[in-house]
Formats: C-alpha cells, sequence, structure tokens
C-alpha cells in the first residue's frame, strides 16, 4: 500500500498519487482499488518505467590519413546531455573541433599530439548521470616539421678539404619518422636520424637538407637548407677554390 509522505502526495480524496524526485525503487507496477459500500473494484496494473543512464562506452569511429579522427558516445537509456573530457579539461567546440548527433559524436580536425586524450564522456538525463571509461591514447598519427638541420662536430658554415662533417635532423612524429637527407634538392642518403660526410671534397659543397616521412599517414615535410662549402687550400694557405651558396632562411647557423 502507498502512504503519504515527502516524496509521496495523494490528492483529490486519495484518486492522485504524485511521486517527487523518483527513484529505481519507484517503478511499480501500481494498481489502485477503489470501494463503495457494496462492491470493491481493483484496476489493472500500471508500470512506471525508470530509465537511468549506465556507463557510456566511447568507440573509436574513424582515424584518417588527413588527419581527423571522429570519436563516438554511445549509451543505453534516455540521455539527455552529453560532455566530453580531454584529460580533466571539457572539450568545447571551435574551428578544429565539431559536435554532432547531439553531441553524442566528437570529431576533430588536424589532430596533434595534444589532442591524444585520455577521452571520456560523460551522460546524463533528469535522474541520473554517468561517465565511461577512459579511452588513453588515441595513438594520433602526427608528423612535425624539422624546425632546422644541427650540425654538430664542430658547428659552422666552412670546412677544409678532408674534414669530417656530421648532420643530425629530428621531427616529432608517431609512429617515429624515416629520414631521408638531401644534397642540393636530390636524394642523397636514406637512413636514421644522423648523416656524415667523410673525407669532404670541394665537389661536395652545396645545400643539404632532411626530408623526414611518417608511414602510417604517407605524409612528409623536408626542413630547410643548410649551406655547407668546402674550402681547398694550398701549401702556403692561399684560398684557390672556394663555392659559396648561402642560404640561410629559416636555419640556424
Amino acid at each position: 500500500m502507498v502512504t503519504a509522505s515527502d516524496r509521496v502526495q495523494l490528492t483529490d480524496g486519495g484518486s492522485s498519487l504524485t511521486i517527487i524526485n523518483v527513484t529505481r525503487s519507484d517503478q511499480g507496477p501500481f494498481k489502485c482499488r477503489v470501494s463503495n459500500p457494496v462492491s470493491t473494484s481493483t484496476s489493472d496494473p500500471v508500470n512506471l518505467s525508470i530509465t537511468l543512464c549506465p556507463a557510456p562506452l566511447i568507440t573509436l569511429q574513424t582515424l584518417s590519413f588527413n588527419s581527423s579522427v571522429t570519436l563516438v558516445c554511445s549509451a543505453s537509456g534516455s540521455p539527455t546531455s552529453v560532455l566530453w573530457l580531454n584529460g580533466s579539461s571539457s572539450v568545447t567546440a571551435n574551428d578544429r573541433v565539431h559536435f554532432t548527433d547531439g553531441g553524442s559524436n566528437l570529431t576533430i580536425i588536424n589532430v596533434t599530439r595534444f589532442d591524444q586524450g585520455p577521452f571520456r564522456c560523460l551522460v546524463s538525463n533528469l535522474l541520473s548521470n554517468g561517465t565511461s571509461d577512459p579511452l588513453n591514447s588515441l595513438d594520433f598519427r602526427t608528423l612535425d616539421i624539422p624546425k632546422h638541420i644541427s650540425q654538430v662536430n664542430p658547428s659552422k658554415e666552412y670546412y677544409k678539404v678532408g674534414s669530417d662533417i656530421f648532420f643530425s635532423c629530428k621531427a616529432d612524429s608517431k609512429p617515429p619518422a624515416r629520414y631521408h637527407w638531401l644534397v642540393n634538392g636530390a636524394l642523397g642518403f636514406t637512413g636514421g636520424r644522423g648523416f656524415g660526410v667523410i673525407d669532404a671534397r670541394t665537389s661536395q659543397s652545396g645545400n643539404y637538407s632532411c626530408q623526414a616521412f611518417n608511414s602510417r599517414t604517407l605524409r612528409y615535410e623536408t626542413s630547410q637548407p643548410l649551406s655547407i662549402t668546402i674550402v681547398a687550400i694550398d701549401s702556403v694557405g692561399k684560398l684557390v677554390y672556394v663555392y659559396i651558396y648561402i642560404y640561410k632562411n629559416g636555419c640556424n647557423f
């Protein structure tokens, strides 16, 4: 039997039943019984459906080679709002971030390493709320432009014939970048981040640049060229050959 309380109100002589702040235990079934001095009648049962929000699930819908990603927050029940979190920060719409399907779909355009999460979605309705497990390390495939070529051991622009010259290049990439070295715009060496010219000759003067390649996105970036001049000097120390082509735009010397 239902009795009046702080949450339950009986009005109109008991013919109207109002429940405030509904909980799962209020689902019923409910029946009403009416009687007079000569008879009694009971209604058919009525079930009150209480829809709660269980924990939602995030799925990675698309991760395309043009660096866009769509995450989908799926929840049963009847969620009325969806909130996305990247770490502890709320995700808000902007030029790169778009929400569709009532906020359930999160699309990020031109993803960067800072978009790796962990992502969570929070869903709620008038009765409850639920939070998904975090989606960690989306492993976005990003490739940064090599900022410059670093010369090491030693670091200068001019070298004598017979010198050993070493270069290094670094690009932030996931998966790690593959490196190609270009000499005067033509492929000169394929390998790792390091490249060396041993026992340099004057013919090896020119512009050196590195090209970083991401095998997942099939994208590559090329650094600004770094000009190197190999100088030949005769027995009395006079300069007999100098090849100079200086291109300092965007390079650190």
